[in-house]
């Protein structure tokens, strides 16, 4: 499932970032994206998502969902709560299971999930289509099946943990870095996720860095340690 040109270079990309548009479903709505930007590490498998939207009432919304390793949370300002009295860093252990699916369903991360999973990872044809079949990391019971295209990139993923059923699709693959930072890293330019057939994600992209820049998203003590009862 290359996304750079050349079998040798499909796991290149260790880190990426992307600047996209679109909608995001936020409390049941559509949300109108003002800014969205992603920061991703597949080598520790960490994400923060930064965006602010526009609701249908016209109220604005501005969230910080980050996930790293078997850690979810959500920060007022980055990398809050690494650095006593900035920032606060709230665990959301309940978004663990959705974040680490988008994480390993997206383009750069489901050739690396599928690697990763060894002989449980299958291979097969399904309508003149590569189809790969195999486990999400980190989350027992979770089943991705990847449709590749003609260039052997992820078309769509369809990913399933117990009767929630999670489906990307991907197209207009391109080098969406900046003209002066080509590297022939090709990203789809149009990414919808829906759960259980409700959209959650609908994005256009307009940027992507994916030059191995520096990303790190490390845990805060604060969410590392167990709630108090």
């Amino acid at each position: 499932m290359g996304m750079l040109r050349g079998v040798q270079e499909v796991d290149a990309v260790a880190t990426l970032e992307l600047q996209a548009t679109g909608t995001i479903q936020v409390q049941g709505q559509s949300c109108k994206l003002m800014t969205y930007r992603a920061s991703i590490n597949y080598q520790v498998s960490g994400m923060r998502v930064q965006y602010t939207c526009t609701l249908p009432n016209g109220q604005s919304h501005k969230a910080i969902e980050v996930v790293s390793g078997a850690f979810a949370w959500d920060e007022d300002i980055v990398g809050a709560g690494l650095v006593p009295g900035r920032g606060t860093a709230t665990p959301n252990r309940g978004s663990l299971n959705e974040r680490l699916i988008r994480l390993w369903s997206s383009p750069q991360g489901a050739p690396k999930a599928a690697a990763a999973g060894g002989e449980n990872t299958k291979v097969a044809m399904e309508g003149g289509k590569p189809v790969v079949t195999f486990p999400i990391p980190g989350m027992q019971g979770a089943i991705a099946k990847a449709t590749l295209n003609a260039e052997n990139q992820a078309e769509q993923v369809e990913t399933r943990l117990g009767n929630v059923v999670t489906e990307f699709t991907y197209e207009k693959y391109d080098d969406y870095n900046a003209p002066d930072d080509k590297v022939y890293g090709y990203f789809p330019g149009h990414i919808v996720e829906k759960r259980n057939g409700v959209t959650i994600l609908d994005l256009t992209v307009k940027q992507t860095d994916v030059g191995n820049l520096y990303v790190v998203v490390p845990v805060p003590q604060s969410v590392q340690r167990p709630a108090q009862p």
